[in-house]
């Protein structure tokens, strides 16, 4: 019977800005986090993640390679961005075959959502359990399954 390799990571290499708050456990490394956000727990945010000021990541959201977050946003539980497309038909190792997202300010994503790799423009709402698989370019809320527009907000 094998012994596993155990890697600790915790919080490794991150740029916080002042009054951030971290409930553990959490897996940050690599990224930076904006003034007077909040990260709750068993939140997973990688490296060259960028999230910006008083933006809250709440409990089991994962926040891979590749995406940023505006102001004042707030991404729900259970959250997960996607920078991989399986585009060879399986996951890829080769980070550039991975692909960015990028999220604007005062966006609100609900929980459960499924974030492909996309732009989002500012001032949008992503219903809980949606699953965003193009651009976002007009403010408004979106629901289903391809997240589609749904009103104004």
């Amino acid at each position: 019977m094998g012994i596993p390799r155990l890697l600790h990571v915790g919080i490794k290499d991150v740029s916080f800005g002042e009054g951030v708050t971290v409930i553990e456990p959490a897996n940050i490394y690599g990224c930076a986090i904006g003034d007077g956000s909040f990260v709750g727990p068993f939140v997973e945010i990688q490296k060259g993640v960028t999230i910006g000021k008083r933006t809250r990541v709440q409990s089991h959201t994962f926040v891979c390679e590749g995406v940023s977050v505006g102001d004042d946003c707030f991404i729900a539980h259970g959250v997960m961005f996607v920078n991989d497309l399986f585009r060879t038909g399986g996951a890829s190792r080769d980070p550039a075959d991975w692909k960015g997202t990028s999220v604007g300010s005062r966006v609100s994503i609900g929980s459960g959502a499924t974030i492909l790799p996309v732009t989002i423009c500012d001032d949008v709402v992503i219903g809980a359990g949606a699953v965003v698989t193009k651009d976002i370019t007009k403010p408004g809320i979106y629901i289903g399954s391809p997240a589609r527009f749904h009103r104004a907000a």
